[in-house]
């Protein structure tokens, strides 16, 4: 069976992939299945948006199984922000940068045991015209005083990973694989399914 990814985000496609290997005949972001979708995503949470992204997706690719995932940084000393407002995080005309930017400005003066964060991840497998399978996967971290490490994407540069000692952006995609919130999501996911 073919599995279309509802997003075009190449980061985040290149994880499930490397995640999923050769668990499907055929892995395909929606513009290689030759969809172009743009869902809104205005639900309150992670579970809420992918559901929205998977359904939609879902309806115009009858016959294929569609993966669809929102996921974010919680920082406990925000109250949980950015949350669901993670890839905004700065406003309109962002970048992944701008949003680090204003992540430590809003903890500027937060001591580094008040700085405890998770990401998390939401996954929903959807066919037709119903979810399939859902499940929301957490690593939890701090977030640094600074930038540190050159992989990854997002805010991996900040957030610190007591297990490694690392930063997210410090660590290659294989380690961050086997531990991320997205991972712990698909095994998740994958452990429903076999199940039903």
């Amino acid at each position: 069976m073919r599995l279309i990814i509802a997003s075009n985000n190449k980061n985040k496609i290149d994880e499930i992939r490397q995640i999923l290997g050769e668990r499907f005949s055929e892995i395909l972001s929606l513009r290689e299945a030759g969809v172009e979708l743009d869902t809104v995503e205005d639900a309150d949470s992670f579970l809420g948006n992918a559901r929205k992204k998977a359904l939609e997706a879902a309806a115009l690719l009858p016959g294929d199984a569609v993966l669809a995932d929102d996921s974010g940084l919680c920082v406990d000393a925000l109250g949980g922000a950015p949350g669901v407002y993670s890839a905004r995080y700065a406003g309109e005309g962002h970048d992944d940068a701008m949003n680090r930017k204003k992540l430590l400005e809003e903890l500027s003066g937060v001591p580094a045991e008040e700085r405890g964060a998770y990401f998390a991840c939401a996954m929903v497998l959807a066919q037709g015209n119903k979810s399939i399978a859902e499940a929301v996967g957490r690593v939890h971290g701090s977030i640094l005083f600074e930038e540190r490490g050159e992989n990854g994407f997002g805010y991996d540069s900040l957030f610190y990973y007591p297990p490694f000692e690392q930063s997210f952006a410090e660590i290659d995609s294989e380690k961050k694989n086997a531990v991320s919130h997205r991972s712990n999501a698909l095994m998740m996911l994958l452990a429903a399914l076999n199940t039903k």
